[in-house]
């Protein structure tokens, strides 16, 4: 009975060849399938041919067959998932980029203020003032993003 090559599959194949981007590995049935760098191990290699060897015999699994016969294999994928460390009970975060702390505080709207029975005067005023300290909000923080305000361009 031969054996069905085919994706999902998982098959012993032995090492022709070792590149810097992957290992060539002779399938049953005389075909060859490669093992790309980042399916051999759950952990970082920085050089293939310290870990695997010509003529070893290794564990694959079948992840792709291209339409012109190129047979993507993993070795990783026939490993046991990587254990991860056992997590303790969540403290506080550590300071996002910026450096600012997490405070606990959460923006909030402001409330409206009462319009009362104000004038067209008076509710013109205050929209005015309303703006002046938007955009002068607005001018701080371009400035700030700019690294200050005092340069001429």
């Amino acid at each position: 009975m031969a054996l069905q090559l085919e994706v999902g599959a998982i098959l012993e194949g032995k090492i022709t060849g070792v590149k810097k981007f992957g290992a060539f590995v002779a399938l049953p049935e005389g075909k060859t399938g490669m093992v790309h760098i980042s399916e051999v191990s759950n952990s970082f290699i920085e050089d293939l041919s310290t870990v695997l060897t010509e003529g070893q015999t290794v564990k694959v699994k079948v992840m792709n067959i291209g339409e012109d016969g190129k047979i993507a294999l993993s070795i990783k994928r026939t490993l046991p998932p990587p254990e991860r460390p056992a997590r303790g009970p969540r403290g506080p975060r550590p300071a996002q980029r910026g450096g600012r702390a997490d405070t606990g505080r959460v923006w909030q709207p402001k409330a409206p203020q009462p319009q009362g029975d104000l004038s067209f005067e008076d509710m013109m005023a205050r929209w005015k003032s309303q703006s002046e300290e938007k955009n002068a909000d607005l001018k701080r923080v371009t400035e700030a993003h700019r690294g200050g305000g005092s340069r001429r361009r």
